[in-house]
């Protein structure tokens, strides 16, 4: 850690990063401004020439976490085509492998409480990473007769909703959620019961 009073280049950034070491060991809501400060080893007072407040530095953090998750998933998304339902489960695999790569990104992003509404460039940039996850379920959306089709938007809504359930419960180690089964395998069968439901996959797959 840097001596207390080092004056950093990027003295913003190393406050992102020292609030995420945080948010991993404390949650959204268990340090202060000042051990942000001290974990980068600057003054409480200069913290607050770079962020109004903890929340304004959570949502920092929350947005360039949603930099990365769309990367992500536009990277899956692109290793799947030109087949879409290999970028649809893609994206999904993508989700459960960031929020084991990036902790402290995936929880300032879900469980901090923090609207991505709450600036312009937060609320960009996570409309940026869902697009991405309902341009795949539009892609495989294509191969349901329209009756039955539904919105791409609730499409990814559903797989959105089951991927981050698998991550709360099964790969973040919550205490009375062991499972017999990996988080990967409990994802993909489920991805695969939504999807035979739509008659998007054979019954035997």
């Amino acid at each position: 850690m840097p001596k207390r009073g080092y004056h950093h280049g990027n003295l913003r950034q190393a406050l992102v990063e020292a609030a995420l070491m945080l948010i991993e060991e404390k949650g959204p809501t268990g340090f202060t401004l000042s051990e942000a400060a001290k974990q980068a080893g600057v003054t409480p007072a200069a913290v607050y020439r770079h962020f109004a407040g903890r929340e304004d530095l959570i949502a920092e953090a929350a947005r360039q976490g949603y930099e990365i998750f769309a990367d992500v998933m536009q990277y899956a998304y692109e290793q799947g085509q030109p087949s879409a339902l290999a970028s649809f489960e893609a994206t999904g695999r993508a989700y459960l492998a960031f929020a084991r790569k990036y902790p402290g990104h995936y929880i300032a992003m879900f469980e901090s409480g923090i609207s991505v509404n709450r600036n312009p460039d937060l609320a960009a940039v996570a409309m940026r990473a869902r697009a991405v996850l309902e341009r795949a379920a539009e892609d495989l959306s294509q191969h349901i007769p329209p009756e039955k089709r539904p919105p791409p938007a609730m499409f990814s809504a559903h797989v959105w909703a089951l991927s981050h359930g698998v991550v709360e419960l099964f790969a973040r180690n919550s205490p009375g959620t062991q499972s017999p089964f990996s988080p990967e395998d409990l994802l993909e069968s489920g991805i695969g019961v939504y999807l035979r439901g739509l008659g998007l996959v054979p019954p035997d797959r």
